[in-house]
């Protein structure tokens, strides 16, 4: 009986043309990250369950990917633990491990394990995928890469002002038209809970605040009355769902309203300082946002908060970040300070793709096809294969002495520039017969010629 084939919902199968798209993305923002002096580290597919948990707050949390304990393992799961209905306990003893959520939780793990090998400032990069349990959707997928730039070791804002340089020369290169790089501060929300009497209630507050792109004014509002926030609270910071204006006329607003709050205050200083020195280095292409809804949701962010979204499409974030001063302190490493940002690589594939704007030679690079006739002829253009093949040209021969219309049909589909045709005449000669593929042009030359092409 027949299975039918498929891939799990939020996976994609990728073709070898998807791939060289994706590899180009990686490229490109890989060299830029070294560019600044990011390293690169690789952390496994998985971690332990106690790692990951509790660090992305209660929404993360359920869509973390566990994974099943195998062999003698499942004999020990807590059983008293399901009696008493106790199902955290008794699933964290059916799962010890689970699949990264992100590249950040498993790098401050990465720092606290490895801090003597280390120098400090340490700045790292990463490339691999990661796992969410989410309702896939357009742009949302359940495995996808991220690229992550972290620094750990300095709480100086330089590093947060190098990491919206790396955000806007990458998109810039990778020829985005247009980008918002929005731009807040944890500081600012606390101080925000803090002057509505909310200090307690600040993971509820920002989780509401956060999605008011997605649910609006009035869905914020609703979400803030169920979980609890008081009329008066939802009041006081009511003004702050509609205020707008330029940078400075926000920084100005804030600080009347946070006046109360040093903390609130001390976030604002923070993202004056970013305004002011981008607006003395001007970002190519980027734009610089603030936006006080921002909140991204996790627990771990104290200080900047960082995403992305590009214009002219329809399409979530596809960059983030912010500051985590406190996380290595997670797992024992006080008095660390971190600050990184990530790039949604998938996401930034939908765009480029939606937007055309992927160039003509990351697919059309030069490549060149060698008709197959029969054992004479591999024996005569191997030295031309090697030749081509030294100097950087992707080249190969058709493996069988197929007939010439399914050889050229092969090329047509594997996108070759050229055909080079080789038969007793040629050899003969010394010469070959050089076709392009892209005009349709044909013309004899010598060997010599042909590989300084």
């Amino acid at each position: 009986m027949s299975v039918k084939v498929s891939t799990p919902k939020g996976t994609r199968d990728f073709l070898p043309e998807e791939v060289k798209k994706r590899n180009y993305i990686f490229t490109t923002i890989r060299k830029v990250f070294e560019l600044y002096g990011f390293e690169p580290i690789e952390t496994p597919s998985f971690e332990m369950s106690q790692t990951l948990m509790g660090k992305y707050g209660e929404e993360g949390d359920r869509l973390i990917f566990r994974i099943l304990n195998s062999g003698d393992k499942m004999k020990k799961a807590d059983i008293q633990a399901l009696s008493e209905d106790n199902l955290p306990r008794f699933a964290n003893s059916l799962a010890e491990k689970a699949l990264r959520y992100d590249l950040t939780v498993p790098f401050a793990r990465f720092v606290v394990q490895h801090q003597h090998a280390l120098s400090f400032p340490f700045k790292r990069y990463q490339i691999q995928p990661v796992w969410r349990a989410d309702r896939p959707q357009h742009g949302r997928y359940q495995e996808f890469y991220q690229c992550d730039a972290d620094v750990v070791g300095s709480d100086s804002l330089l590093c947060e002002l190098e990491l919206i340089q790396i955000f806007d020369q990458s998109l810039t290169k990778l020829n985005l038209p247009g980008f918002t790089i929005k731009l807040n501060n944890r500081k600012i929300l606390s101080g925000i809970a803090e002057v509505c009497g909310e200090q307690r209630r600040l993971v509820e507050l920002v989780t509401a605040i956060d999605k008011l792109d997605k649910i609006g004014e009035q869905g914020v509002i609703d979400e803030l009355r169920d979980k609890g926030i008081s009329k008066d609270s939802i009041e006081k910071i009511r003004p702050l769902f509609t205020f707008s204006g330029n940078n400075e006329l926000k920084l100005d607003f804030l600080r009347t309203f946070l006046n109360t709050s040093a903390i609130g205050i001390q976030g604002v200083e923070e993202l004056s300082y970013l305004v002011r020195t981008v607006s003395q280095f001007p970002l190519e292409r980027g734009v610089l946002e603030l936006d006080i809804t921002l909140a991204r949701g996790l627990n771990y962010y104290t200080g900047a908060i960082l995403e992305v979204k590009a214009h002219d499409v329809k399409m979530g974030s596809i960059c983030g970040g912010g500051r985590y001063d406190d996380l290595t302190g997670l797992f024992g490493l006080k008095g660390l300070s971190g600050v990184g940002i990530s790039f949604g690589a998938d996401r930034i594939y939908d765009v480029l793709s939606e937007l055309n704007l992927f160039p003509d030679e990351v697919l059309h690079q030069k490549k060149i096809l060698f008709v197959n006739f029969d054992e004479l002829t591999y024996s005569h253009v191997q030295k031309l294969l090697t030749g081509f093949r030294n100097k950087g040209v992707i080249c190969e021969i058709y493996p069988s002495h197929a007939k010439l219309q399914k050889q050229f049909k092969y090329a047509n589909d594997k996108n070759f520039t050229h055909v080079v045709i080789v038969g007793l005449e040629e050899i003969k000669n010394n010469s070959v017969a050089l076709k392009d593929m892209i005009t349709g042009d044909q013309r004899i030359l010598s060997q010599e010629e042909l590989l300084n092409l």
